[in-house]
């Protein structure tokens, strides 16, 4: 398959484009940190999200969605990244919505997708819970406990939890760290305790604690079986998204810099006509289309076959993170000192970049996922 966008994807990218800097501005990301904002996102923006569409990118339309691919869903994280926009879209609208499509019965389908298609919900969900990405060791279990299940254990990083109307809880059955099952669990439980954490990025997540919860027989989500299956897909959603997002955030940077290398003047002449700055700008111009590259194979890859994706999106997310890290590297360096100051807006993007490269696993981790994949 071509590694371009198809005519009607554009048409999405330009109006994702448009609505984005005309209604969130990275200047509203500052708004938000400085005022210490109670949600850390705009309920007006929110709103405006479901009336655009894109809290439903990933639902079908018999559930009130626009029924799209993660081509469309990552052209719009594309955007976000460029704008630095604080939403629930990535862990509600595309991660929650991919568990509940991978693994919900019937009845929780046609309750939570509606409701998460136009807005009205916000789901998230939990998985990690130490201070680097495993996903494959959970010290949270779930039990036998009369008809249903009693939940135990904590969770980090819990992206939106803060505000999340459901949590999709990962945890190991009867502490058999081999069997993962996924759980619908609302923050209001009795037993349930979210502490709200304001990243260095400015976006929020949050910690979650799960002290002796009784789940009905309907918390759990789809079967026992059906739950690793399902918590892989959503991940990758997730990492593919995040890669997305990086993307846009690295190339929101590079161009603001190669603008700065035209407009400032050193020794009588732009500073982009020293050879050495076109030498870098030229190479992570190149890094940025190979990677570009790398990201839009992983997406049409899970539009293909979402359960033989996951090399495709190791490497979409281990590029993306080492590119955009270079990206934001650079364009302080290119600025000089003053790049790093708060009235410029490059800390923000450099702070994202961080929070985005270790969340869902960093370079490190999916690098190391593709060797042993290939048998290291």
């Amino acid at each position: 398959m071509p590694l371009i966008l198809t005519e009607e994807q554009t048409m999405l990218r330009d109006s994702a484009r448009d609505f984005l800097a005309e209604q969130a501005p990275v200047s509203q990301l500052r708004l938000l940190r400085d005022s210490a904002d109670a949600d850390g996102f705009s309920r007006v923006l929110w709103s405006r999200f479901a009336e655009m569409g894109f809290t439903g990118v990933l639902v079908p339309e018999s559930s009130g969605g626009l029924g799209l691919g993660h081509v469309e869903a990552g052209v719009v994280m594309d955007r976000i990244g460029h704008q630095l926009c604080a939403s629930p879209l990535l862990a509600s609208g595309l991660v929650a919505v991919t568990a509940l499509r991978q693994a919900g019965s019937e009845a929780q389908q046609q309750h939570w997708l509606p409701l998460l298609a136009s807005g009205k919900a916000i789901a998230t969900l939990a998985v990690d819970e130490g201070v680097k990405h495993k996903p494959a060791h959970f010290n949270t279990r779930v039990t036998a406990h009369g008809p249903g299940w009693r939940l135990e254990g904590a969770k980090t990083l819990v992206l939106d939890g803060h505000v999340a109307d459901l949590l999709i809880v990962a945890a190991s059955v009867e502490g058999d760290a081999s069997r993962t099952a996924l759980f619908l669990v609302s923050p209001q439980a009795v037993g349930v305790t979210v502490e709200r954490t304001v990243m260095v990025d400015a976006h929020n997540a949050a910690r979650v604690q799960f002290k002796g919860v009784e789940l009905g027989a309907d918390a759990l989500l789809g079967t026992l079986d059906s739950g690793g299956p399902a918590l892989a897909a959503a991940l990758d959603v997730g990492r593919a998204a995040v890669a997305a997002e990086l993307m846009g955030l690295a190339d929101e940077v590079f161009d603001r810099t190669v603008q700065y290398l035209k407009d400032r003047r050193q020794f009588g002449k732009q500073i982009g006509e020293f050879q050495a700055l076109q030498h870098r700008a030229a190479h992570l111009y190149s890094e940025l289309q190979i990677s570009h590259a790398a990201v839009l194979k992983a997406q049409q890859m899970l539009d293909a076959d979402i359960a033989g994706a996951a090399a495709a999106v190791a490497l979409a997310k281990a590029r993306a993170g080492r590119t955009a890290t270079s990206a934001v590297q650079e364009a302080v360096q290119m600025h000089g000192g003053m790049g790093m100051t708060d009235a410029f807006e490059f800390g923000f993007f450099m702070k994202r970049a961080r929070v985005l490269q270790e969340l869902w696993g960093d370079s490190n981790f999916h690098l190391d996922a593709l060797a042993r994949r290939r048998g290291y």
